[in-house]
Parts: C-alpha cells; structure tokens; sequence
C-alpha cells in the first residue's frame, strides 16, 4: 500500500487543494518516512514471498534471506533518521530473540544446496551475530555444531543403507534356497557377476558421500539461480551420492512454514488454499488420522467449541 501511495503522491496535495474537508494529507516529512520504510519493508517483502510462499520452496533457500534480513537490521540500527532508528530497534531486539540460537534444519538444508556447501554458514554465521567481540567464538562453535549434526544425520542414513543392502541380500540367498537344484541350470555367468559386484559393493569406501561432497567446489549456477531446483540437482546425482541424496531428498521437502504469507495479515477466518484443496480424500483422511493418533499419543485432548469459547472468557476477567 505505501508503495503504491509514493506513486500517487502528488494526488494527495491537490485533493486538500479541492477538498476543504479533507485533513489528513501527508506532510512532506512524512512521504520521507514512507519512502524510508519502503526501503526497508522491501527486503522484508522478497524474503516473505520466498519463505511463507504457497508453492512451498524447499528449505536451503531460507538461511540466506534470514541473513539479508539481519544484515539490514545492522544497517539501519545506525540510520541518521530517529524514526528509522526507533523502529528498526523493535524489529531487531524480536530478530535477536528468535536467532538467538543456531537453527539446524536450516543450516543443514542450506549446506544441502550444492551452490552453498559449508561456504554458506561460514559467510552467514561470523556476520550473523551481534557481540562482535564474542562473533568468531561463537560462529565457531555454531558451524562446530551444524558440522556434527549433518555427520550425526549422515551415519543414520549410511546404517539405513549398509542395514538395506545386507536385508536385501539375505532375501535373496533364501529365495535361492528355495529354488533348490534349478538354480544352477537357471543362472548365467551375469547372475554370478551380480551377486560378486553386490558383495564386493558393500564394503565401506575410503571416503563417504558426504566427505566426497563437501570436498568438492560449490556448483556454479549458470543463467538466473532462482530458476535453480535442489532436488533436481540430487536427482541426477543420485549415482553418485546413493546414501546423501536421499537424505537431502527428506529434508529439502521439510517446509520451514506451512502458512501462506497473505494468512499472516488476514484478520478473518482460516481459509483452506488451492494447494490443500487439491489432495485427494484418501490423503485427507490420512493426514486426520493421523492428527488423533499424535494427539493420543502425546495426551493432548481436542478442544470443541464451548471449551474454547469459555476460555477466551476465563482469559478476558481481571
């Protein structure tokens, strides 16, 4: 709205021109403050539409645009302008509350993305926190615990896999079994092959996936990067990365929010979207099912009508 005002600027002064009892024309100071929110408003606006879009991007693409936001923050904080400066302290003192401890998910899912690597949070994370005294420490040990936890991730995957592997080839062998005396008349030089490379396979490598990865230069991203996909990428690096990919694979699709950005500013009901609109009734009835068993699982009871109604009550006596 206060962009599109700045273009109809000139329309609010002759509208008091005309109009006697119109009083509530900007004054020239205050078209400065406008523009100046605009300017910061706008970062906010991109970041927004990326993070709490309705096509749900994956999550490596969050931990940069907390970092712009921040970087702004900084900036403004010393803005010559006092409104700038009162306003911008608020945003940065709630900014502050909510970063104040490194988020995993988001730094994992960011490293995930072939373009970044580590190189992302040791750029983010040295700029990222407020004590410049204390910033290396404390970057260090974030980055120290970030590296831990995609290790500590990766081994559960690897066992997955190795424990995947072993179940598959003892399946075989038993079916094998079961087969009796035609399995040598049936089997051919290239079943013998098989069943030596799938052994010789299962061996650990001199170096994992994830070690191959992160020794690798960040991928350079010709023509327009937002038109870049993750997932594709591990898609058609699945050959190479058997165990990494697909873990990448989980937790790219993990959404960092499931609200649509116009929801957050709606002062009216709940309105189910096209997205959530489309799943199919099975779907639908899973995700219900799947909603009683957590809360009876966890003790939680569903709250009906008049038990809420009558704690908004409770809620508004002194």
């Amino acid at each position: 709205m206060l962009s599109i005002a700045i273009k109809f600027k000139k329309v609010f002064s002759r509208l008091k021109e005309r109009e006697s009892h119109y009083e509530c024309c900007p004054s020239h100071e205050d078209w400065k403050k406008v523009e100046k929110v605009c300017e910061i408003l706008e970062v906010f606006n991109s970041a927004t539409k990326i993070i709490s879009g309705s096509d749900y991007p994956t999550s490596n693409l969050f931990l940069n645009e907390v970092y712009r936001v921040k970087m702004l923050l900084d900036k403004r904080m010393n803005d010559e302008n006092e409104f700038v400066q009162a306003m911008v302290r608020k945003m940065k003192s709630k900014f502050d509350k909510y970063w104040g401890e490194c988020n995993l998910l988001m730094s994992i899912a960011a490293i995930l993305d072939p373009r970044c690597k580590m190189r992302v949070i040791e750029f983010c994370f040295p700029r990222m926190y407020p004590d410049r005294e204390a910033r290396k420490n404390i970057a260090k040990k974030n980055i120290a615990k970030v590296r831990d936890a995609l290790y500590e991730i990766y081994d559960e995957y690897a066992r997955e896999y190795q424990f995947g592997n072993e179940h598959s080839a003892e399946t075989q062998v038993h079916d094998n079994g079961i087969r009796g005396m035609n399995i040598e008349a049936s089997s051919s030089g290239w079943f013998e092959f098989a069943n030596y490379v799938k052994s010789v396979e299962t061996t650990q490598p001199q170096q994992c996936d994830l070690d191959v990865y992160l020794a690798e230069g960040c991928f350079i991203c010709e023509g327009d990067s937002t038109k870049f996909h993750a997932l594709e990428w591990w898609k058609t690096s699945t050959l190479k990365y058997r165990i990494l990919s697909k873990m990448a694979r989980d937790i790219l699709a993990i959404p960092i929010t499931t609200v649509a950005s116009e929801a957050i500013f709606s002062a009216g009901g709940r309105v189910i979207d096209t997205y959530r609109t489309s799943l199919s009734p099975d779907t639908v009835q899973a995700l219900l099912y799947g909603g009683d068993w957590c809360r009876n699982l966890h003790g939680v009871k569903k709250k009906n009508k008049k038990e809420k109604k009558s704690i908004e009550i409770a809620l508004k006596i002194p």
